[in-house]
């Protein structure tokens, strides 16, 4: 999870994506919207895959039911 940050001066301390202005929910809704990742990738080159991935893994784990400082 080293790649999912939360800092309060960063997006309002929304996890984001190492320490970028990229939270976890935007990549979720280009997800949720039908992007694929290779669509996401191509639009976004400071994005890697592992990016993407990392995303979906932190939000299992959130509704999973963990906490938000065991999740990053």
């Amino acid at each position: 999870m080293t790649r999912i940050t939360i800092a309060p001066e960063i997006c309002h301390g929304k996890p984001c994506i190492r320490g970028m202005r990229w939270p976890v929910e935007v990549i979720i809704d280009m997800l949720g919207s039908g992007m694929t990742t290779e669509q996401i990738l191509e639009d976004h080159k400071e994005l890697e895959k592992e990016d993407i991935l990392a995303s979906l893994n932190f939000v299992k784990l959130y509704l999973s039911g963990r906490s938000i400082k065991d999740v990053a």
